[in-house]
């Protein structure tokens, strides 16, 4: 059973790499640039004031203290700061 999971794997692999050297090959042959996506929207990321780790605001755990908002990476960061203040 798991040869033939592996084997499956193996040939996804193979034919995904082959799709796109034909697609580079095609590309190369016409001069044609590839599509690009756009970038995308920069997200400013905060620094977790516990071990440094930095975080999107967004999806953090926060505290809000005297003014200011803090940002953690885990629950267990954002304990140890509460201990800390």
């Amino acid at each position: 059973m798991t040869r033939i999971i592996l084997m499956v794997v193996l040939a996804f692999v193979i034919a995904r790499a082959l799709r796109l050297l034909v697609r580079g090959v095609i590309v190369g042959a016409t001069g044609a640039s590839p599509q690009r996506q756009p970038p995308g929207r920069a997200v400013k990321l905060a620094r977790d004031p516990v071990c440094g780790t930095h975080v999107t605001p967004r999806s953090a755990l926060s505290i809000s203290s005297g003014g200011t908002t803090y940002y953690f990476c885990s629950e267990e960061c954002r304990r140890k700061f509460q201990a800390a203040h």
